[in-house]
């Protein structure tokens, strides 16, 4: 759990870490979001976070590129990196401090800064944000906040992690994509982009050409594939010939699977990479009244998307400016071209 790091006041429930979710610094429509974490978890960003934020050119290339970003981005933020994410839910002991609970909408952005005080002594702890379009989470204040260490959590092999985790649908009701997708696939192409090497990639036909196929096309030359891409993972076929494979990522460790064969890796969150290896059925229930007998029909119906597919762009560009790869003069030209335009897809 985490404690105050000045009188020691217990701030949230025990917790057991997790990978950054992608969809950590996704903002996403008009509307309220539930929770970035799953409750009794938390996850680190290793980046810098919160103000004062310094503009590109401020920071310089060769300082930017010290935290991990390689291409040219409006600003960088200069706080502390390491803040921790939990659940609102796992807080324990936090008071609002008055004077900074401003937000856009709907809630709370951390426009001002850490909102959330230590009960015990007043020190400002952490920062909740639940604003619409924003995933809430309280962010804890790593100068601030100290981890008491409990029992190693025992880590889970591949059969048993898939055996307990359930895929995310791809569309939810009434008909839209699923935020998770979306984030999941914008990070998905910037890999996938760099592991093209700049040469046309044939996708599966389904639901992975539905993700990348449109967004992708436009970036790569035309003609035709010189690589293919292949769905690959535990209790998957070997991707046999397959240049480059899309792969889960384990939820605890942030580390991806590593097929056979050495191809180059499209990390997937392990949700939504089971929601492309392993879609569920929808359950099959008799229907009763002025059907025949033996007639089954789908319950419920299946969820039909009323747009196409997109990429969330945010997620894309902010995951391309992380790559190391973005330096090879033909990527570097795309990130720039696509930076300046208002939709990418």
């Amino acid at each position: 759990m985490f404690v105050c790091g000045r009188c020691g006041t217990e701030l949230t429930a025990p917790v057991t870490r997790v990978a950054l979710p992608v969809r950590a610094h996704q903002s996403y429509g008009h509307a309220m979001l539930p929770a970035l974490m799953e409750p009794g978890t938390y996850a680190v960003d290793p980046e810098p976070r919160g103000g004062p934020w310094r503009l590109w050119d401020e920071v310089g290339e060769e300082a930017a590129a010290a935290l991990g970003v390689f291409a040219p981005v409006h600003s960088l933020p200069s706080g502390p990196p390491g803040a921790v994410a939990v659940a609102p839910g796992d807080t324990r002991a936090t008071v609002f401090i008055p004077g900074r609970c401003d937000g856009y909408c709907m809630g709370l952005d951390g426009r001002d800064g850490p909102n959330l005080a230590c009960e015990g002594c007043g020190r400002a702890v952490a920062t909740r944000m639940d604003d619409c379009s924003i995933w809430q989470a309280v962010w804890l204040d790593p100068t601030a906040v100290r981890r008491i260490q409990g029992p190693a959590p025992r880590a889970a092999d591949w059969t048993t992690l898939l055996a307990g985790e359930r895929g995310t649908p791809p569309v939810e009701q009434p008909g839209h994509w699923s935020p998770q997708w979306e984030a999941a696939a914008g990070a998905a192409l910037a890999h996938l982009l760099a592991a093209s090497a700049g040469e046309p990639v044939a996708l599966p036909a389904g639901l992975l050409t539905d993700m990348f196929g449109r967004a992708l096309t436009p970036l790569l030359p035309p003609g035709r594939p010189t690589r293919t891409l292949s769905l690959a993972g535990p209790g998957r076929p070997d991707p046999d010939g397959a240049e480059i494979a899309a792969v889960p990522v384990h939820p605890r460790t942030g580390e991806p699977w590593r097929p056979p064969g050495a191809p180059a890796t499209v990390p997937l969150p392990v949700d939504v990479w089971l929601g492309l290896a392993f879609p569920e059925d929808r359950s099959l229930l008799p229907v009763t009244g002025g059907l025949p007998r033996d007639v089954r029909r789908d319950d419920p119906l299946p969820s039909h998307p009323n747009w196409v597919f997109r990429p969330d762009r945010q997620v894309f560009l902010r995951t391309l400016a992380r790559l190391p790869e973005v330096h090879r003069p033909w990527l570097r030209e795309v990130y720039d071209r696509l930076r300046d335009e208002a939709e990418l897809f």
